[in-house]
């Protein structure tokens, strides 16, 4: 007789403490960059999300771009602040190990812009084929 180990109620329940912690990461990257951050490079960019991994050791950080922002240039800036960056949470935030920080560009907005777009022209198809009949 084998037994299902994945019914639910068994395990451990999923924590929230990594949510907790990316929610200070957040927060406090955001307060550095606003208040101690000199690169001209970074300036106008949002930080939108961060997920940290269970084990608490890596946080994917999503940054969004002022527009006319160039990615590459932000991209680059943020990786040569990730020391700063660390060495702040580090003072700020009380945990054992301070999480590697890892840069994405968060397009979420973009694309959410893109499908609006197309959704428009759609309308605009409708409206011309209705127009027609």
């Amino acid at each position: 007789m084998e037994f299902d180990f994945k019914l639910p109620g068994l395990g451990k329940p999923k924590s929230s403490r990594p949510k907790r912690v990316a929610e200070a990461i957040k927060n406090e990257l955001a307060v550095l960059l606003l208040r101690e951050v000199a690169d001209p490079r970074l300036t106008g960019v949002a930080f939108s999300q961060v997920m940290v991994t269970p084990d608490l050791k890596l946080a994917k950080v999503y940054f969004v771009l002022p527009v006319g922002g160039d990615q590459k240039q932000v991209g680059k800036a943020l990786k040569k602040a990730r020391g700063f960056f660390r060495s702040r949470l580090a003072k700020a935030l009380n945990l054992r190990y301070t999480p590697d920080l890892i840069f994405y560009h968060d397009n979420l907005n973009e694309e959410v812009d893109r499908i609006d777009e197309l959704l428009q022209e759609i309308a605009e198809e409708r409206r011309d084929n209705d127009d027609r009949r």
